[in-house]
């Protein structure tokens, strides 16, 4: 990251997580993307340093480019720009559950110290305090995938001991590790604060690094369980004048394409 020159201009935290997330997706990479933070960050990267990077969507859209960001998995901005598009269950039968996939960028409502996913319920299963929108293809990506990388806000309501439930694993509920002939599972989270990555013997998720103007501290104050942190906790580089030109872009188009 040493090449990338810092923005006199201001930005937000969620810019500055959006361009954070992309910069961890290469170029000539297959990505499964799931819809909202991931797609922004995604694309941010295919439109930056990434250009041949294949963005897979569970509806079937394989290799899209989309001027704008989709609503939700259906949208047709995504058929209407992919290289080609297939049935749900060849995507997910050939192409992920194959190995196809390098990368599977998703986000959740909740995520555990051991990386575990929940985007199902808030409370018990039976008797919920809020039921969220549900598993889609979050479990098999979380499964499939090469590597996943995991994109939220971060909060003590989002940074759970244990998630309510678990909608997508990521080292089991005590941290035992992967299932048999499943892929690396979450390699790396990056939220508004900072970036944590899994410890290569316990499995519990350590902040590896902050963003410019985050303290650890205040990491470890918006984390419901006692968040260890990297001894050399590094700074993440502020975005270009690029990424924020680039993002803004798409965010613009996008906000004037759903405004009708």
């Amino acid at each position: 990251m040493a090449e990338l020159q810092p923005a006199p201009s201001s930005y937000s935290s969620d810019e500055m997580m959006t361009v954070t997330a992309a910069r961890f997706l290469s170029d000539g990479q297959v990505c499964f993307v799931g819809i909202g933070l991931p797609s922004e960050a995604a694309n941010l990267a295919r439109l930056s340093h990434a250009p041949n990077v294949v963005l897979i969507y569970e509806s079937g859209t394989i290799g899209t480019r989309p001027d704008v960001l989709p609503l939700s998995i259906g949208d047709g901005e995504l058929a209407e720009k992919a290289e080609f598009v297939v049935g749900v269950p060849e995507v997910f039968a050939y192409w992920l559950q194959a190995g196809r996939i390098d990368v599977g960028f998703l986000s959740a409502a909740q995520i555990d110290r051991f990386g575990n996913l929940n985007s199902t319920v808030v409370g018990e299963y039976e008797a919920p305090k809020v039921r969220l929108p549900g598993a889609g293809g979050a479990p098999e990506i979380a499964t499939s995938a090469g590597e996943v990388i995991v994109m939220l806000r971060h909060s003590v309501r989002a940074f759970v001991p244990s998630v309510d439930f678990v909608t997508s694993v990521g080292f089991g509920r005590g941290g035992e590790g992967r299932p048999e002939g499943a892929g690396r599972g979450p390699t790396v989270v990056i939220t508004d604060l900072g970036v944590l990555r899994p410890d290569e013997s316990s499995n519990e998720l350590t902040l590896v690094a902050t963003h410019p103007g985050v303290s650890g501290e205040e990491v470890r104050v918006k984390t419901g369980w006692d968040l260890e942190v990297a001894p050399d906790l590094a700074v993440t580089d502020p975005p270009t004048d690029q990424e924020l030109e680039i993002l803004r872009d798409l965010k613009t188009r996008t906000e004037a394409a759903h405004s009708g």
